[in-house]
């Protein structure tokens, strides 16, 4: 860290509603003299469907599909933890050094390193766009496609192209988005926009957006969140957030140009600042 670090951020106030990584990344904001604004919206769980998941393990064990689709790294994580709770830890390291790897971005990448893997193919861009541009370009004639979904998103936009190159696809969603902050805390961040009282607001990931625009709206508020947006620096993590939040009518501000992750997001966030 040098000293513009530390004065781009100086006395800035900073919302960040990331979860499972929060102290780290609010850390990295006060470092340079933000303060950050800590409201966790979403939090990461197994699947309840355990039984679902086993099922697809299984599957995966002993006739792994041609093709696998790594949407996250958390979600190879999670399939990690039940493959060893179910005593197939190893078989399923097996058959994915055996099956074509497409990963979204680099995080499913970091993950599989941890086994000694990588990816066989990058997509174009990490969105399901980006995923569906890097399987156009492939014959999946005949084949069968793993899909590591993102959440609980059946991302039916993704399962219709597989299947539209001849495909079948076979899903699994190994773990859910949960709400970990109680709704007054939500509205009272959603106040705090309205009134000016922050100067940033950096989303790492689409559902924290989904998670505060299902509170500011269930309570009557989406036209105070759209105004306090307005007024305030909104940065993303990456396209797939920047998007989420276009969607919803209020474009980011900026993001990190090529690595989405929270240390460029600090540092694109000083950038703007300064």
């Amino acid at each position: 860290m040098n000293d513009t670090d530390t004065a781009n951020l100086q006395g800035l106030t900073i919302a960040v509603p990331e979860s499972r990584e929060l102290d780290l990344f609010a850390s990295m904001l006060e470092d340079r003299g933000a303060r950050a604004w800590r409201c966790p919206l979403v939090r990461i769980a197994d699947s309840p469907d355990e039984p679902g998941v086993r099922r697809w393990l299984e599957r995966f064990c002993e006739r792994p599909p041609d093709e696998l689709v790594l949407l996250t790294g958390e979600g190879l994580k999670r399939l990690l933890g039940f493959a060893e709770r179910a005593g197939v830890d190893e078989a399923f390291t097996r058959a994915l050094a055996r099956t074509h790897i497409i990963a979204r971005g680099p995080k499913p990448g970091r993950a599989l390193r941890t086994l000694g893997l990588k990816p066989d193919r990058l997509s174009d861009d990490p969105t399901t766009a980006g995923v569906i541009r890097t399987l156009g370009a492939m014959d999946l004639q005949g084949h069968r496609v793993g899909v590591q979904l993102y959440g609980e998103e059946p991302n039916p936009e993704l399962m219709q192209a597989i299947r539209d190159a001849g495909a079948e696809p076979d899903p699994v969603a190994p773990y859910v988005y949960l709400s970990d902050q109680e709704d007054p805390a939500v509205i009272e961040l959603v106040e705090a926009l309205e009134q000016g009282r922050l100067d940033v607001i950096a989303f790492t990931s689409k559902s924290q957006v989904q998670r505060l625009w299902e509170v500011a709206e269930g309570a009557g508020r989406g036209d105070a969140l759209l105004h306090g947006l307005e007024i305030t620096l909104v940065a993303a993590v990456g396209p797939v957030v920047a998007d989420a939040l276009a969607q919803r009518g209020r474009p980011a501000d900026l993001a990190p140009e090529s690595s989405y992750f929270m240390k460029p997001l600090v540092r694109a966030i000083a950038a703007r600042a300064g």
